[in-house]
Order: C-alpha cells, then structure tokens, then sequence
C-alpha cells in the first residue's frame, strides 16, 4: 500500500506498484493458470490464478487503498462482484435495497437469489425514519446505490450505515457512478462497496471487470472464500486494463463532471425538457446531502422531455453520441432506462418508483462540451412533432 495522502497521486502509484523483479513501472500481465511448487507441503505464495494472481492482486490491493479499505476483489463482471456478496447471505434472509437501483441486481435477487431463500424489499432509502420501520427481524441487509441508477437519488450513506450498524445488519454500497474519485463509502461508514469497474474505473468501454472493497477482515475471509469457490475471477489481462484505466481516472472524471455540469444546465433551460435529473443542480433532490458525502454531483445524467416530443425520434437523431448500454467510457452514450438497462423491472415497478418511459440516460463523455451539446440540441430539434 502507497498510502499517498492525495488521491490523484495513489490512482497512479497505489496498490501494488510496478514489478520487483524486472523494475517496469507497470505491473505485467501474469498470462498463466498455474505456477511450480518447490515442494510437497509447502504453502507458496501462489498456485493456481483462479485463487491467486500478481496482475489480479495488484487491482485489487489497488481498489482496496482507493476506497480505504482492508481488502479488495477482482471479478469478471458487475454482476459476478454483486452474486459474491449476495453469496454472504442464507436462506430466510432479506435485504433492503433502493427505490431505484441498476436492473441486473434487481434481476440477480428477483430471479436467482429468491430460489435460495434471500427475498428483497424495495424502498426509499432516502427517508431514514421510513427506512428503520421496515428493518425486521429478518433482514440481514441494505444495498443502497448513491446516486441512484437511473434517477440519480441520492441516500445519505453516512446515515444508512449508522442504522445498518446500530441493528446489527450490513450497509452495502454500489459506487459505480461516483468512484472513489469522488466518494467514499467505507470512510462514511459502509460495510461493503461494490463497483461495475467496466465503467468508470476502466473508463475505455473496452473491460467488463467488477470490484468489491472491505475493512474489515471477517468480510474479506468470507469473501475471499466466495471469490474462489465459486471462480468467477478477473483475468490478468483485463485487470491489467483496469489498473491502467484507473492510472487516468482522476483527469478522466474532472473532464466528465465538468461537460456534465454544463449539460445539466443546458437541459435544465431548454423548453422541450420537462425534467433534469442531477445531483450537481442546486434544486435537485438530495444537493446538499450529496454535497457533503460526494466531491461533486458525477457524470451521469437523467432526463424527461415533454409529450410533443418523440424519443425514438431523438435517439434516432443522435451523430455524435451514441445509443448504447453502459456508461463510464470516454465517449458519450444515452440510453433508453425502461427498454433497455431497467427492462427486467416490472412495468408497474417502473412506474411506481419514476422509471417512465420517456426517461433518457445520459452518460456525459470527455469529447468538446460544444459538439455534445450541438447534437443533443439538434436531435431534439429533430424529435418535436
């Protein structure tokens, strides 16, 4: 561990850093599955890259110092970090989770999960008081994304982890929107953080990686144990992409908010739009609460246009930025929620928790703020009817 004091410095020289034996500045790609042993009975320090590899463990004693953590987990996907550590949980146990969260951990405990035994329950982990109420005897868990996907809700994370601690359950936390560039769950008291590391942190849209992040050794034993019974690891290549993505974050994510603020304040005073939804706007929900928690509002963004206008159409329209799952990368994307990221929610959920179907997804790249905003406002232009 670097323990650089600033973040920018450790994004680069943290975890570990370079190679012992031939003194590259960069970690090299462990390409093997196995490694010879000097002897029967003897404990070596690595033997088979599905329990162990350098390239793995250098991301993730990496991801484990940016987040101030004990110990960090390298996945081949979001969704693989995420089964790890609904994986920690047994039959008759329930979790909270937020109002609005990412489709694929919905679809994880509403599919899979709830043939173990582990139900979930939906609610607004914004109202603390209304949150405490539902804590039954039975759950075991809050699962809690701040910003939230696609709404970009914010919870108070330091107050879902003082009431996860005071009744003896554990607070986890998706931080894929914000990093721990921009925020850190674990100093504000949160048990678990997960990352879909294929955004941000890889921020090239070319890795599908998955990070989890603990300080406590309990935690990181029985992760850990998870990790490799059930093998769904990171291979040393991709977490050699993820180590150098991570190198550029820092400049990446200043270039991302700074375009993001100026198109959430485009949007919000354009006539064809009916809604913004972003953390950064002083009159969004939870500004002063992300304000405190976050270093800024990130740089993802929501938004509603009005009836005249019609979003096939928009999307259609688009030169620029592109239709397309994910978000975090280099270039700009949109996207539609309910057809696409959030399809496995049920409609009447969707409905329920603000997910309509005129909802658009905009994940705001590094490009020129000018051209991003030229083609946003050109296919609105073309979309009103």
């Amino acid at each position: 561990m670097s323990n650089y004091k600033k973040i920018e410095s450790a994004l680069i020289h943290g975890g570990i850093y370079g190679d012992e034996f031939t003194k590259a500045v960069n970690v090299p790609i462990y390409q093997t599955s196995t490694y010879e042993q000097s002897g029967i009975g003897e404990e070596p320090k690595w033997e088979y890259s599905r329990t162990g590899n350098p390239t793995r463990a250098a991301l993730e004693a990496l991801i484990a110092e940016l987040e101030h953590g004990s110990a960090g987990f390298a996945f081949a996907s979001g969704m693989a970090a995420i089964t790890a550590v609904l994986s920690l949980f047994s039959t008759g146990d329930r979790i909270l989770i937020s109002s609005n969260v990412y489709g694929g951990t919905f679809r994880v405990l509403d599919k899979v999960f709830n043939h173990f035994g582990i139900s979930y329950s939906i609610e607004d982990t914004t109202d603390i008081k209304g949150l405490e109420d539902k804590i039954t005897d039975d759950v075991r868990a809050i699962l809690v994304e701040s910003p939230a996907n696609p709404l970009l809700t914010v919870t108070d994370l330091g107050a879902v982890s003082r009431l996860a601690a005071k009744h003896g359950i554990l607070s986890i936390v998706d931080n894929t929107f914000m990093t721990p560039y921009l925020q850190r769950p674990l100093e504000l008291g949160a048990d678990i953080v997960i990352h879909s590391a294929t955004k941000y942190l890889g921020g090239h849209s070319d890795v599908v990686a998955g990070l989890v992040a603990v300080n406590d050794d309990r935690l990181a034993q029985r992760l850990a144990f998870i990790q490799n019974s059930t093998g769904g690891v990171l291979g040393p290549f991709d977490s050699f992409l993820l180590i150098r993505g991570i190198k550029t974050l820092g400049v990446r994510l200043d270039r991302h908010v700074e375009n993001a603020q100026k198109a959430a304040e485009y949007l919000s005073s354009h006539k064809a739009v009916k809604k913004v939804y972003y953390p950064g706007l002083p009159d969004a929900q939870g500004y002063e609460i992300n304000k405190k928690q976050a270093k800024n509002g990130g740089a993802m963004i929501s938004f509603e246009l009005y009836e005249n206008y019609n979003i096939k159409k928009f999307f259609s329209s688009l030169k620029l930025v592109a239709l397309a799952e994910s978000l975090g990368g280099v270039e700009s994307l949109v996207c539609h929620p309910a057809s696409m990221t959030h399809a496995s929610i049920p409609y009447e959920v969707r409905q329920k928790v603000g997910i309509t179907d005129g909802l658009i997804r905009l994940s705001v790249g590094i490009e020129n703020i000018d051209d991003i905003l030229e083609d946003i406002a050109q296919a609105i232009a073309e979309s009103e009817e």
